[in-house]
């Protein structure tokens, strides 16, 4: 997860003779930034990716915003109403069923939410819930946040071709905090169940609601048993 930047300054720094003890300080002390993930300790693994959920999960209240600031333009009376009903359940900290995500399907194909017509604010806080970095000019948010969304789409079909039963533990949880979850301090069991609710959302999206999925990085880890905080 380390940044391209670092990983360029820390090469202009090694050119210098003798400077690679200097590199190997630097990695001592900033693991988190100079070390890929397979080369923390398991300690570190659990502080760190605490860290980066951390870091996205401050772009909650944004998205959750973003939501709500669209509800009047959506021109659907019954989904105007149920969407602000799913962002009251979210900010009293109910976690919503599948089924629900799913009854709001096409308030994300359509004007203001679906992908091709997302606000920069929303693309921003979207990016930083996905990990991603925000510092772009909008059309390449837009196109990034689409390409890693159509990945995971294409993922979530492959996984529920093979069977959530096929993983293994570490498996399971690292493909619930790609999708959102920090499943770090989630019990194996509820992993599979929360990937499994996942898969039943993204299974049943045409490429035109992928706008849905997106937002379910948010809409359904936020208040998933152990990690409300």
């Amino acid at each position: 997860m380390a940044s391209s930047p670092v990983k360029s300054s820390i090469g202009i720094i090694s050119i210098p003779p003798f400077a690679n003890y200097l590199v190997f300080l630097l990695m001592y002390l900033f693991p988190r930034q100079l070390l890929v993930q397979h080369f923390w300790t398991p300690k570190q693994q659990i502080d760190f990716l605490d860290v980066y959920h951390a870091l996205r999960k401050q772009s909650h209240p944004a998205v959750i915003g973003s939501l709500e600031k669209a509800i009047p333009h959506i021109s659907d009376g019954g989904l105007r109403w149920q969407l602000t009903d799913l962002c009251n359940k979210i900010q009293r900290g109910t976690h919503p069923a599948a089924q629900e995500l799913l009854a709001l399907r096409q308030c994300f194909c359509s004007h203001p939410l679906d992908m091709n017509q997302l606000q920069t604010p929303q693309m921003k806080a979207l990016s930083r819930a996905m990990l991603l970095t925000s510092y772009l000019p909008p059309p390449l948010l837009r196109r990034r946040l689409k390409s890693h969304t159509t990945v995971i789409h294409q993922l979530d079909k492959a996984l529920a071709k093979l069977g959530i039963g096929q993983l293994t533990a570490q498996e399971v949880k690292s493909a619930c905090y790609l999708r959102g979850l920090n499943s770090t301090h989630v019990a194996e069991d509820r992993c599979r169940m929360w990937l499994g609710e996942w898969l039943q959302i993204s299974c049943q999206l045409e490429e035109a609601e992928l706008s849905l999925l997106l937002h379910s990085v948010v809409l359904l880890s936020t208040n998933y048993l152990e990690t409300r905080h």
